[in-house]
């Protein structure tokens, strides 16, 4: 299901999240230009027009760069913070679970998760198996 962003309604974030927060992920698309882009905004960054839509995202991508955040365990241990290359072509910062943070690589294949962390939901991404 589409959302279609218009002037008048509550904005290209906010009604992002809120497809998030019920369990769907979306990302904007241009009418205009036919291209998808991340994160949220009012206007397309590649043609400039305002005919945004959100469509539902296949969730699929790749990791296009990773490092892990050393922490202490006590604060929680090491994490990972990725970029991931929807299949759909815009890039998203996020991070990858399932997986130890040292295991995660550039070229893996993920996919989208939605959680609910700190009471609000996030986007995580986990390792795809091979061949599935």
């Amino acid at each position: 299901m589409e959302i279609r962003v218009t002037a008048a309604g509550p904005g290209t974030e906010r009604l992002w999240r809120d497809a998030l927060g019920e369990g769907r992920l979306t990302l904007p698309f241009c009418e205009a230009c036919g291209r998808a882009h991340f994160f949220p905004r009012v206007l397309c960054p590649h043609c400039g027009a305002n005919a945004i839509v959100l469509r539902p995202a296949s969730g699929r991508g790749t990791v296009h760069s990773t490092t892990t955040v050393r922490r202490r365990a006590e604060e929680g241990g090491d994490y990972n913070v990725a970029l991931i290359d929807f299949a759909e072509g815009p890039r998203m910062m996020a991070r990858v679970d399932g997986v130890a943070p040292a295991a995660v690589a550039i070229g893996m294949a993920v996919e989208a998760a939605i959680v609910t962390e700190d009471e609000a939901p996030l986007v995580v991404f986990r390792p795809v198996a091979e061949g599935a």
